[in-house]
């Protein structure tokens, strides 16, 4: 069964309740692409009347999270994944509708390749931009992820 958007909406009211109740949405999904808004709140902002950092955090985990899962969903392997490093620099008051894309589904593949072959754990760092209403970057994340198959 693939992943779908609301399959991983869904998901996140129960297994990560803190992104849903702020407003973190899967907007689209598929084998290379995956695009996460969240808008700017009452319940989501900092003092300064922006988005708080760790909100656009958890849009841009999930933006790289949800294509790691649906890799490793088709592979049809048991293949445990981890957040092992990341980073993050912000350029711009998060305010409005911030759109999170993560487009580099194939980084995803060559990694989890190399794991089934090798047996060995692989690491693959993927990036997710945070764009405003009007098209400019306010958040630039990176997540290093770990991939490994289960004995």
């Amino acid at each position: 069964m693939k992943i779908s958007s609301r399959k991983l909406n869904i998901f996140l009211l129960f297994k990560l309740p803190a992104a849903y109740f702020t407003g973190v949405r899967s907007k689209y999904l598929d084998n290379e692409k995956c695009i996460v808004t969240v808008k700017h709140r009452w319940i989501n902002q900092n003092p300064f009347r922006s988005m708080f950092w760790a909100v656009q955090g958890m849009a841009a985990e999930l933006t790289t999270g949800a294509l790691v899962m649906q890799k490793i969903r088709e592979s049809g392997k048991k293949i445990s994944m981890l957040v092992a490093n990341n980073n993050a620099s912000f350029s711009k008051k998060a305010t409005g509708r911030i759109t999170f894309e993560c487009i580099e589904g194939s980084k995803i593949d060559v990694a989890i390749n190399t794991a089934i072959q090798t047996g060995e754990g692989q690491t693959v760092w993927l990036n997710a931009k945070g764009i405003n209403n009007e098209g400019v970057e306010v958040s630039n994340f990176n997540f290093e992820w770990t991939l490994k198959v289960k004995s």
